[in-house]
């Protein structure tokens, strides 16, 4: 596996590599499961020829004044090993000013999907995420990148970037990766005291449930779905809600019908300071 720390070695060995098939695996390191198995389906996507290529990259634009950007852990060695170990053949992990030159003035802004949800409470944060994919996909310009469902939010913006801006990706969504009790896989996890983390997997029973309930029959219309949820997902005591939202799966638009849609149920929720989402469709039967 080959670590590149600058555009120049980047170039380089994407050169060497010539027509070799390309897959992207886009993170912010601090790698656990969800993104190995992001690196597993990878290389199944980039087939035996074909070359998957992680980036690691703590993007600074995509965090808010009050959010976690100086603590978020940065175990590259760490990290390094766990790509090594799921196939991955180059991993670009740059420096800050290799990426971001000190008068940059131009950002790719997204205003039509990011602007509920968490780009609520999160103003410019998807801004960020689309600025850094895009010079990702100009450096790289790999022929498919994979992006978990767990931020369903934004795999609907990257695949609205893709489209409206033409890069010729593929987008693949990977399914979110879960602990035996339902929680699913983040780096935020690790800062969740050991009542929080107990709790905390209450957020998806609760989406499940109602995900359940409109499947069934049982709740008829989004807002008999948004009491229900509230109702069920109030004997986390410690949890404060952030949102709740049913929208279209495509478009992220609240719904106010369930009829010819496909819903997506997507939450979020503080434990303490850490805030934690989550997000499920109707059960398949």
């Amino acid at each position: 596996m080959k670590l590149l720390r600058t555009k120049a070695e980047l170039n380089a060995w994407l050169t060497a590599r010539g027509d070799a098939r390309r897959v992207l695996v886009p993170t912010m390191g601090a790698l656990h499961r969800g993104h190995t198995s992001l690196f597993d389906q990878a290389r199944g996507e980039a087939g035996k020829g074909g070359d998957v290529i992680a980036t690691i990259f703590v993007n600074p634009v995509q965090f808010g004044p009050n959010e976690d950007f100086d603590a978020y852990p940065r175990p590259l060695e760490a990290d390094l090993e766990k790509c090594a170990d799921h196939g991955v053949d180059a991993v670009f992990a740059p420096d800050l000013s290799e990426v971001y030159a000190p008068d940059r003035s131009i950002t790719v802004t997204e205003d039509r999907l990011s602007g509920n949800l968490c780009g609520a409470s999160r103003p410019g944060h998807f801004d960020g995420v689309c600025t850094v994919v895009a010079k990702l996909f100009n450096l790289i310009r790999p022929d498919a990148a994979i992006f978990g469902e767990k931020d369903f939010q934004q795999l609907a913006v990257i695949r609205r970037l893709v489209r409206d801006l033409d890069f010729p990706v593929r987008i693949v969504a990977g399914p979110t990766v879960r602990e035996e009790d339902g929680l699913a896989l983040s780096s935020r996890n690790t800062y969740l005291t050991a009542a929080q983390r107990a709790e905390a997997p209450a957020l998806v029973r609760s989406l499940r449930d109602i995900a359940a309930g409109i499947a069934s029959g049982a709740i008829k219309t989004p807002c008999d779905a948004r009491k229900a949820f509230l109702d069920r997902f109030a004997a986390a005591s410690l949890a404060r809600l952030d949102y709740f939202e049913i929208v279209d799966a495509t478009t992220l638009a609240p719904l106010e019908t369930f009829t010819g849609q496909i819903p997506r149920l997507l939450a979020a929720a503080f434990f303490g300071k850490t805030r934690l989402i989550d997000n499920v469709g109707l059960p398949r039967d």
